[in-house]
């Protein structure tokens, strides 16, 4: 009953949702896209995703890949902050950078764009949350220099929907 309120309140008969064909749900996320750095010897290419269903009313979109599981005291690790995504883009390709009119923010590696996984060694399975945000305004007034953690403040203040895929990845 609540799903059913919920689309309806939305708009849409469908929620948003977000695929990846270069990473499947039931296997562990694949050397292509791992980090090549901190002693992993993958090729960081970013993967492929799509997304469809967007409600009515979204403006641009926000894509953002966390690794809640990182041993950084609780605050986790961003891989990947990507806004202002025009509202016309339902997806990027595998290693494609930002399209135009859309901005990577800085991640936990220190630069932008794409940062694969690449945990301590031994440190067991993580998790990386994939999450497309649909929004309601077309460019996010984003201070200079900002986190990516302010960055997803600011997403989820103007977030209509999200969509999240989870894959993993261990060494």
């Amino acid at each position: 009953m609540h799903l059913i309120a919920l689309l309806l309140l939305s708009g849409s008969a469908h929620a948003i949702e977000l695929e990846s064909s270069d990473m499947k749900a039931d296997a562990p996320i694949n050397d292509a896209h791992v980090f090549a750095g901190f002693g992993c010897t993958g090729e960081n290419k970013s993967p492929a995703l799509s997304w469809k269903n967007a409600p009515e009313g979204t403006k641009s979109f926000a894509l953002m890949v966390h690794d809640p599981d990182a041993p950084t005291g609780g605050a986790g690790w961003w891989h990947w902050v990507m806004i202002d995504i025009p509202p016309a883009i339902s997806g990027l390709t595998t290693g494609q950078k930002a399209p135009d009119g859309a901005r990577e923010i800085k991640t936990d590696f220190g630069s932008t764009g794409w940062g694969g996984p690449c945990p301590p060694e031994g440190h067991g399975t993580h998790h990386y949350n994939f999450s497309i945000h649909a929004l309601s305004v077309e460019k996010l007034e984003i201070p200079e220099g900002a986190t990516a953690s302010l960055v997803g403040y600011m997403v989820n203040g103007s977030t209509l929907e999200k969509a999240v895929i989870t894959r993993t990845f261990e060494r």
